[in-house]
């Protein structure tokens, strides 16, 4: 199924006829059948079809549609639930991604039904943008960017860890400030929580993480200079470990645990780098 391309749509366009396919959420879990990750292709048994739908898009040449069931919606032995954690992890890439998009939504309509510049009540206007009944201000859904970097000297790299990790080490993360750059971003993360100075930067790549709506951007950053300072707030230890050494580490689909791979595939097998240097 999700070989075929996924293609996004916006309001107020009806898609194609044909029978949709569902991403269905409850209490934040998509609903999908037992013996596989994937969308339905019926809502029969769950909710009537007449129930309020989006409609997000395409799949090859069938209409996909999003609603959202209560917490107590009995569903049928053949169906069950699953985290979107469980979906990054095990599930298609496509089928994460529709999810991830889906959900998103649904967290933007339930959540914006008021203007937050007047306090009238919002109507959806094209696209999913909302515009308020009294002043006329346009919302959009949230995307919030932050940063997550992998701080490294040579064959050692700076891990952090929160109370409630347990051994688990990850890397240093922020969001982004208004009037920053992803790069200034980096920079004042790093000296906040750990108290070092980077020097050259390495993007890497982006993972969406609806948890509820960041985008996380990825970097490798070389150490320059400092001692480890951490901001108790925010971290419970951090500290230098050694290639040959490392502590527990993310999940394989977690864009850190991702950063770390490469940064051990580089190190361990130092040659040209291919990606491009961030300023």
């Amino acid at each position: 199924m999700f070989e075929q391309l996924f293609t996004r749509m916006y309001p107020p366009s009806e898609g194609p006829d044909g029978m949709p396919l569902w991403a269905v959420f409850r209490n934040g879990d998509l609903v999908v059948p037992t013996e596989r990750m994937a969308l339905l292709d019926s809502i029969d048994g769950i909710v009537p079809a007449s129930t309020g739908s989006l409609l997000i898009g395409t799949l090859g040449d069938r209409p996909v549609r999003v609603l959202e069931i209560s917490e107590d919606t009995a569903l049928p032995g053949d169906l069950m639930t699953v985290h979107l954690r469980t979906l990054l992890s095990d599930a298609h890439p496509g089928l994460s991604s529709i999810a991830d998009y889906a959900h998103q939504l649904l967290r933007w309509m339930r959540t914006s039904s008021f203007c937050s510049s007047c306090g009238q009540a919002l109507a959806l206007a094209d696209g999913w943008g909302k515009r308020c009944s009294g002043c006329g201000h346009i919302s959009y859904p949230p995307v919030s960017p932050a940063i997550i970097v992998l701080i490294h000297d040579g064959p050692r790299a700076l891990l952090t860890t929160k109370t409630g990790w347990g051994k688990r080490y990850s890397l240093v993360a922020g969001f982004v400030e208004p009037g920053e750059t992803f790069e200034q971003c980096v920079a004042r993360e790093v000296r906040e929580e750990v108290g070092v100075e980077v020097g050259r930067l390495r993007y890497v790549k982006s993972q969406s993480w609806p948890f509820p709506h960041q985008v996380m951007v990825g970097f490798l950053a070389e150490y320059a200079s400092g001692e480890i300072v951490i901001d108790t707030t925010e971290l419970s230890d951090a500290r230098w470990f050694d290639l040959s050494d490392l502590p527990e580490l993310p999940q394989p689909y977690t864009i850190s645990r991702q950063i770390i791979d490469l940064w051990l595939s580089e190190v361990s097998d130092p040659g040209p780098a291919d990606l491009p240097s961030a300023g």
